[in-house]
């Protein structure tokens, strides 16, 4: 068997996959399972909440590397109980929560790290889904990214709608982790984005070189997402996602417009995949304008639901001020809905041209968006020329087969360019990861997470982590917390050795230097990032009582939801 048509072994990590709470989710089950249609072998290592997966061919493997889940629902912002702390990595990351920023990056890529040191044999390729971590930087096997749109991008619109300075700061110190995102994307190899609009914010922002950045667009599960004549429209429904109460959802804007709307059509009410924001601008818009009983929120809904949601709406609308893609949009178009939504980022990638496939108005203005709706509501023959040009595009364009095709490529002109692929050591067990087999036919859910449409939900009884013991050899007593070995020969050594003093972890270390603590993969020449310092001064300080949640105020984003990754709501 020739090299190009060998099926390769692949870990595709993603530090959160909740498919209802997130794009990241949506990607890694769909480009996970039309991977493994290939042939291709497929291992999801991941963290909380851990990913919905659909098994094809020989099936999907999910390694569970978990963190402190310090974000869960319904007790974000914990302070985990002593017991559970098990290395420095998690010291880490409750350090960094604690003082207002968001850790989880950082840290899943240490544990990442961690993890692939010991079975670099088992993988031809890793594939990170916007980690961006310093732990990824130099992992031996060849490495490619996926980032969907830099987070910058929400960080600058979070800024410019913050009322005042104490807001400012906090945006900032929870968007720190972009500054390490920022370096780490300057060094990787091979860089996959799913749009040109995300690739030139890329290379703008993050300082990628245009010639290590692909774009392979996304898409829809058009089986799923696609029309039915039995699900009638009701009159006056508006239905578009909005995953996250944060500016570049564009929903204050969707709101003012509804208001105008109802002037010539009263009927209209607007539905809201997401959660009921308690306060802020879109709370105050819908007081303003009367709009309580026109203006619904549903949230944790199954793919099902959300397929027939879209179909009893006469109009799907996106009204953001930026998209790296637009899932929504591909989703909405492949079920035969019209679409109007704005031009803002990549949008106009995936819905096309006004007038063609949707209607098409500026981001940020609500006026143009109520002339848009009106001009849907009111024109039946419109709406289902626009359904059908929509749809056509999307199995034209915007597929999950097309994707996965185009990703393995990619995947292949890496171990060509990057080197030899599992040249390390045979794989044994990790630290503290869990590997669970999705058999063919069926689905692997979280206990968390509703069960997937695709199939069943494999129960998993919850267990209490084992103590690790990796590779000790007989008759010796195990050093606390020896993890693993690097291909070099050095134990990475976490904790402290029987006897001796902390030793800070050996990542990559060239032979003859002194290990540099809490300096990974940070380049020549600048200094690490610092935990817990904001970017303009000191961190606000929180008295944390023994066992309780950490008190941090005005932290941008919904809790346990990752910035810049939304998509469906929890």
């Amino acid at each position: 068997m020739t090299a190009e048509a060998r099926p390769l072994r692949i870990a595709l990590l993603s530090y959160k996959g909740n498919p209802y709470c997130g794009g990241q989710g949506v990607y890694v089950r769909h480009l996970s399972r039309e991977l493994a249609a290939l042939g291709h072998s497929v291992e999801v290592i991941g963290a909380q909440p851990y990913p919905v997966l659909d098994a094809l061919g020989d099936g999907v493997t999910l390694t569970e590397l978990p963190s402190l889940d310090l974000y869960r629902q319904p007790d974000p912002f914990r302070t985990p109980k002593r017991e559970e702390y098990r290395d420095w990595i998690d010291l880490l990351e409750v350090a960094t929560m604690w003082t207002g920023g968001f850790p989880e990056p950082l840290t899943f890529s240490l544990r990442a790290r961690r993890h692939l040191a010991a079975r670099r044999g088992d993988f031809d390729v890793v594939h990170d889904n916007q980690t961006l971590g310093y732990g990824l930087l130099g992992i031996g096997l060849p490495l490619v990214t996926t980032v969907h749109h830099p987070i910058t991008v929400d960080r600058r619109l979070d800024l410019a709608a913050a009322p005042d300075w104490k807001r400012r700061a906090s945006i900032r110190r929870w968007y720190g982790f972009t500054r390490m995102q920022k370096r780490v994307a300057g060094r990787l190899p091979s860089v996959l984005t799913v749009s040109g609009s995300s690739s030139a914010e890329i290379t703008a922002d993050l300082g990628v070189r245009p010639e290590r950045i692909h774009t392979v667009p996304i898409g829809a599960d058009t089986r799923l997402f696609a029309p039915d004549p039995a699900v009638a429209e009701v009159p006056g429904r508006i239905v578009t996602t909005s995953s996250a109460d944060v500016p570049l959802k564009g929903l204050v804007f969707l709101v003012e417009a509804l208001a105008k709307v109802r002037v010539q059509h009263p009927d209209a009410h607007l539905v809201v995949v997401g959660n009921r924001p308690d306060s802020g601008p879109v709370a105050e818009a819908i007081e303003a304008f009367g709009l309580e009983g026109a203006v619904d929120f549903v949230k944790g809904i199954s793919d099902a639901e959300l397929v027939d949601l879209i179909r009893s709406a006469e109009v799907a609308c996106v009204p953001s001020l930026y998209e790296g893609f637009s899932l929504p949009a591909a989703e909405a178009m492949a079920t035969g809905t019209a679409l109007v939504a704005t031009t803002g980022g990549a949008v106009p990638e995936v819905a096309g041209r006004d007038g063609e496939t949707c209607l098409a108005v500026a981001p940020g203005d609500a006026g143009a968006l109520a002339a848009a709706l009106e001009l849907a509501l009111g024109d039946p023959v419109l709406r289902r020329r626009l359904a059908a040009a929509g749809r056509a595009r999307v199995l034209a364009a915007f597929t999950w087969t097309r994707a996965a095709a185009a990703t393995a490529a990619l995947y292949r002109q890496a171990i060509a360019s990057q080197g030899a692929p599992g040249a390390g050591l045979r794989a044994r067990p990790a630290s503290r990861a869990r590997v669970v087999t999705v058999p063919k036919g069926q689905s692997l859910s979280h206990p968390d997470h509703r069960p997937s449409v695709a199939g069943r939900a494999v129960p998993r009884a919850p267990e209490k982590p084992a103590p690790e013991r990796i590779s000790t050899p007989a008759g010796e007593k195990p050093a606390p917390e020896r993890i693993s070995t690097l291909a070099e020969g050095a134990p990475e050594r976490i904790g402290t050795p029987a006897g001796g003093k902390p030793v800070p972890e050996r990542i990559s270390t060239p032979a003859g230097e002194k290990p540099v603590p809490e300096r990974i993969g940070t380049p020549a020449g600048e200094a690490p990032e610092r935990i817990g310092t904001l970017a303009e001064g000191a961190p606000e300080r929180r008295s944390t009582p023994a066992g309780g949640k950490a008190q941090i105020a005005d932290v941008p984003g919904a809790p346990g939801i990752a910035p810049g990754t939304g998509n469906r709501a929890c």
